[in-house]
This record gives structure tokens, sequence and C-alpha cells, in this order.
């Protein structure tokens, strides 16, 4: 049988996707051209979170297998990669949304009410799918729990049943990339072998010696440049001394109580490390991408967080939000404390430079000939 010719429209589905944009009205028609454009942009924002889901899903899927091959790593950090320019691309839609005035806006935001963007099922998934913890939700206003806020009148909706599929799956890209960094070997060590943790605490003194030697030399150099007094000196000395035992209770996972939890975040901690110190090796070069992709992610959606705060304050000033919450106060503040990869950004502040920093006694254990 002959196969139909397949047209453009019919694959895109242009009339029915030029269709939707009318919002509770009968027809388009009844709308003004800022209303349409509104509901579009926020359309188009949608599709962008379609496609970042996907892209979230097969990163989270990699790493989630006990053994992630090493030719895979390239295919995450492209993912990645895609995932940041997505939210890059998404946060320039706020432009034309500016163009649009404060009191051109009010002739339709009574509509919308008690809409909310916080009602966005796909934007939810994605902080479930990335691994942002329940309890670090703030309360969109009057809401107890973010997921109320998701629910129709009788209780149900498409938005509550998609947030809640995705719960159910109880796998994270946070959990499984925290999982694979845990296997790493480090100095050639894996959590398998014998005397392992004391391979981990050796690297993590290291760490540390490393970088109070560093900050000995920085007071000397800056006081000494910069013709520093008595006081001033003292005030630098401290202040590099406050970052230091920072870095002491990060690497000691001091502020976790539960014993093996706190060897398993410190071995994650010191993987980072590790492999951030010596990325040039061949087997440590894709990891040390990873990591620079989850960075990469995670900026773009907090960039993409403080734009939309920046556009809805432009517009609307700093009023309540049609679903009740604080408004730009709400969003500043999401943008401010929802961050999923907490281990990578805090290693940011002990990196050092290659030659300060500590490195591997086995590089030919990462070379690409290494049978370890």
């Amino acid at each position: 049988m002959v196969q139909p010719k397949t047209s453009y429209w019919d694959y895109i589905k242009v009339e029915q996707l030029l269709k939707l944009q009318n919002g509770i009205a009968g027809d388009e028609t009844e709308l003004g051209n800022d209303e349409v454009r509104f509901i579009v942009i926020h359309q188009i924002d949608e599709l962008w979170f379609k496609l970042v889901l996907r892209e979230l899903g097969g990163v989270r899927d990699l790493f989630v297998q006990q053994r992630v091959p090493e030719t895979a790593l390239a295919q995450a950090c492209a993912a990645l990669h895609r995932v940041a320019l997505m939210f890059e691309l998404a946060s320039q839609h706020f432009k034309l949304m500016e163009t649009m005035r404060t009191q051109d806006y009010l002739t339709f935001r009574d509509k919308l009410s008690p809409a909310s963007g916080f009602q966005s099922a796909q934007m939810r998934e994605m902080e479930i799918l990335l691994g942002l913890d329940a309890d670090e939700r703030l309360h969109l206003g009057y809401e107890g729990s973010f997921l109320a806020a998701l629910a129709s009148e009788d209780g149900e909706s498409p938005a509550l049943a998609r947030v809640q599929r995705r719960i159910e799956q109880n796998a994270s890209v946070k959990d499984a990339v925290y999982a694979w960094l845990y296997r790493t070997p480090i100095q050639g060590s894996t959590p398998d072998q014998p005397g392992d943790a004391a391979v981990i605490d050796a690297f993590l003194d290291q760490c540390l010696q490393c970088e109070q030697r560093h900050k000995h030399t920085l007071v000397g150099e800056i006081a000494t440049r910069q013709a520093l007094t008595e006081q001033d000196v003292a005030r630098l000395r401290e202040r590099y001394q406050n970052e230091l035992d920072a870095s002491r209770n990060y690497l000691a996972a001091a502020e976790v109580d539960d014993p093996e939890e706190r060897a398993r975040l410190r071995r994650i901690r010191a993987a980072i490390l590790f492999i951030e110190s010596n990325r040039e090796l061949p087997l440590l070069s894709w990891p040390g991408e990873v990591i620079d992709g989850l960075v990469e992610v995670e900026q773009a959606m907090v960039v993409f967080r403080q734009r939309h705060a920046r556009m809805v304050e432009r517009v609307i000033g700093r009023r309540v939000g049609t679903g009740g919450s604080a408004g730009v106060e709400y969003l500043d503040q999401t943008a401010l404390h929802y961050r999923v990869f907490k281990e990578v950004w805090a290693a940011r502040t002990m990196l050092l430079a290659p030659e300060h920093a500590p490195h591997t006694d086995r590089p030919d254990y990462y070379g690409l000939c290494a049978d370890g």
C-alpha cells in the first residue's frame, strides 16, 4: 500500500496548535494582542519544559545504572548543556513580556485569578526530577503544601496527577549522580575495597593542608602588597581562618549526625574535589565535564527565576500574586534558596589553582590504558 505523503502542517499539527490561544474565551478574536502574546509565551515555556524533562530523564537513566559506561558521559554532558541552553532561551521570552505596559496587563489580569504560574506542573516536575528536597520548598502563601496548589476544586487535576506520578518515580538526577560520584575511584581506591575509609581520610586531610598553606601564603602576600596595618592583617587572617574552619567542617560532613550517612557524604565531597583537582587526567576529564554541566544547568535555572522576578516586578510591581503568593518576593526567594547540587557548589570554595591543588599519586590509574 502506498503511504500518503506527509505534509508539514500535519506533522507539526499546525492547525490544532494555532487554535489553543483563546484562554478561557470562546474564541481568540475576543482577546487583545497583549493577552494572546501572554498565552503564547507561556505555552512556549511549557514546550521548553517538556524538552527539559526528556533530557533530564535521560541523564537520570544514564547515571542510575550501577556501572555507567565511560562513553555515556559525553552524552550526559550534551544533554545537560541542552537543558541549560533551553533555560537561557526561555529567559529571553521575558524581554517580549516586558513590552507590555502595566495598564495593558491589568486589563486581563483579573481573569487569571486564582490561577498562578506556580501551578505549572512541569516546573514542579523539573524540580522533583532534579532532586529538590520537599522540606526545602517555600510555601506559596496560603497553601499548606505545594501539591495543594495543583489540585482543582474537587481535589483532582491533570497537573496534580502529573506531579504525583513524578514523585512516585522516587529517583532524581541528584540521587543518581551522587551515587555515581560516591563510587568514584579516589587514589585508585573504591568503596568496596578494604582500607578505602583511610584513603578518603588521607585525601581530605591533604585537601585541607593544601588550602591552609595557600591561605597562609595569601595573607602574607596581600599584607605585603597593600601595606596593611596590623589590625587589617588580623582581620584578613580571621576571614581566611573562618573560611578554613568552614572547609574543615565541610570535609568532615560535621552537620550530619548519622555515621553511615556522614561517611557517604564525605566520600561524595572527596570525589568532587578529587575529580576537579585531577581533571587533566584522561579518565577524570569527562567526569569533570559532568560536574560543570550540573553547575551550568542550575545556574541557568537560577537566572531564569531571577529574570522572571525582575519581569514581574517591572510589569506589576510587588503586589500579591494572582494565586495568593507573595509575588516578586516569593520568586526572589526561590532563586535564592532553590539549590539542588549544593555539594558541587560548596566545593567551588575549596578548589585551588593546579600548582596548589592536591593531586593523585597514581596518575597511571587514570590514563587511557588504565586497567583498574
